[in-house]
């Protein structure tokens, strides 16, 4: 299996509880169809570089996984169909992107239990 990253937008016109049943829908799929979730972020609601159907703003999520190929092609069609995600990325990812990868969410997982401590 190998490692990939999808990066997607989902219109902003969704509340944030629909935004994260979708982003859950879609891992449950990657799931079934033999695939692991290894990390999963959301970036939250953000201003975009330039407008997509009439929207400057989107939930943007990363998701981070193991899979075949064949489950890219069919977790990108169901992507495509899906009319709330608005564009969407997905990249294969070699040794030296899981590398950067694991150290910017150790980094992040820092960042989050220092405030904690203090």
């Amino acid at each position: 299996m190998n490692s990939y990253e999808t990066v997607f937008i989902l219109t902003p016109v969704l509340s944030e509880d629909q935004a994260k049943e979708a982003v859950q829908k879609f891992e449950s799929e990657i799931k079934t169809w033999g695939g692991k979730i290894k990390h999963s972020e959301s970036w939250g609601l953000r201003k975009m570089a330039y407008p997509i159907q009439k929207k400057s703003t989107g939930f943007y999520f990363l998701t981070e996984f193991e899979a075949d190929a064949q489950v890219i092609a069919d977790f990108e069609l169901m992507l495509k169909r899906d009319e709330r995600v608005m564009r969407f990325l997905t990249i294969k990812m070699d040794k030296d992107h899981l590398e950067y990868a694991g150290k910017r969410r150790s980094k992040m997982g820092q960042a989050k239990a220092a405030p904690a401590e203090a």
